[in-house]
């Protein structure tokens, strides 16, 4: 499963969104993306179950300072 990770510190690296979400399941791949004020990801994780259990748990929680926006993404509407 594909997730939005929003809201995220602008000193969150690819490493430390792995390192955090690893703790549920297997980790296939993070795309930190960051503009002026705050920065958003895209992590891929590869069991829909473990990432279900990782939007519920961290979904709303603390890291680094801010509070994190977890949610599937969706696919870009053409």
């Amino acid at each position: 499963m594909n997730m939005y990770v929003g809201n995220l510190n602008y000193r969150v690296k690819e490493g430390d969104l792995e390192q955090a979400m690893s703790a549920y399941g297997v980790v296939t791949s993070v795309k930190v993306i960051k503009d002026r004020e705050t920065g958003f990801a895209f992590v891929e994780m590869e069991d829909d179950q473990d990432a279900a259990k990782a939007i519920n748990e961290l979904n709303g929680s603390e890291f680094m300072g801010r509070q994190l926006v977890i949610k599937e993404a969706l696919p870009k509407r053409m």
